[in-house]
């Protein structure tokens, strides 16, 4: 007999209405509402087959499968950030039952609480700056192959016009970080993205997210798309709203000491 585990997406204070009732989660399950102590946990059944800690491991390793869950997983916190101020979780955290969701639940309620209070009305936008990769040169002509001498003098030049491209990406990255630092109440600087993860064009030279109030967020995203002009050989990029992962400090750590649960999740 097949069992089950709770997936929990992400916490919440008690919605005023229920969710959608089309919506599906990871495994096309409907997610519920898991109420303890003024909060509600955002959960769904999902198999210990797939969850258990060792299936897990090896599941992370599947990249398909990994980007279903995480994009179900997305769906959830998506549609959660529509109608409140979901705290989300790492992907795939799972616990054994709902009594280790209420144990997690009263061993966090005072960071949940605090985190609900100042992310209250406030969402996640991401902003990326790349190079844009130059156009493939010329080939020298057939009747003038390039000398060895003219070859390595091609090659310093490349070189040193690469450098000095990709300092001036830097340097725009970071005034414009600076600009729009200003303009949230909080901001977050990321690693580069790998482009061979993520298949994006050039270099990442800014991948960095901002706290805005989501009554400024027409401010804000005027104020990147602004930018844009100035980016001469750069491409900017503008993600969001999301729900505020990187300021919520729930989807970055592990919950397992807090109620027996499996968590894992690298991949957002």
């Amino acid at each position: 007999m097949t069992t089950g585990l709770r997936y929990v997406y992400a916490v919440c204070r008690p919605l005023g209405a229920p969710l959608q009732a089309q919506l599906t989660g990871v495994g096309g399950a409907p997610p519920a509402l898991l109420q303890h102590h003024g909060l509600t946990a955002v959960v769904s059944t999902v198999p210990e087959a797939d969850f258990a800690e060792e299936a897990l491991k090896a599941h992370l390793e599947d990249l398909d499968w990994l980007a279903a869950t995480a994009r179900a997983h997305q769906g959830v916190i998506d549609a959660l950030t529509t109608v409140t101020t979901p705290l989300p979780l790492r992907l795939a955290t799972v616990f054994r039952d709902d009594s280790a969701v209420r144990m997690m639940i009263e061993a966090r309620e005072a960071d949940f609480l605090r985190a609900l209070d100042r992310l209250e009305g406030r969402v996640e936008w991401g902003v990326k700056v790349f190079t844009e990769p130059p156009a493939a040169e010329a080939a020298a002509p057939a009747d003038k192959p390039m000398s060895g001498r003219d070859y390595l003098r091609r090659r310093r030049a490349d070189t040193r016009a690469h450098e000095e491209g990709l300092q001036a990406a830097e340097a725009f990255a970071q005034s414009l970080h600076e600009r729009l630092c200003a303009h949230a109440e909080d901001c977050r600087l990321h690693p580069p993205q790998n482009a061979a993860l993520s298949g994006a064009r050039g270099a990442n030279v800014l991948n960095a997210a901002y706290l805005v109030p989501r009554n400024r967020s027409e401010e804000f995203v005027e104020l990147v798309d602004r930018t844009k002009d100035e980016a001469s050989g750069l491409r900017v990029e503008l993600t969001g709203p999301w729900a505020a992962y990187s300021f919520s400090g729930f989807s970055e750590e592990s919950t397992r000491e807090a109620g027996g649960g499996v968590t894992a999740g690298e991949a957002r």
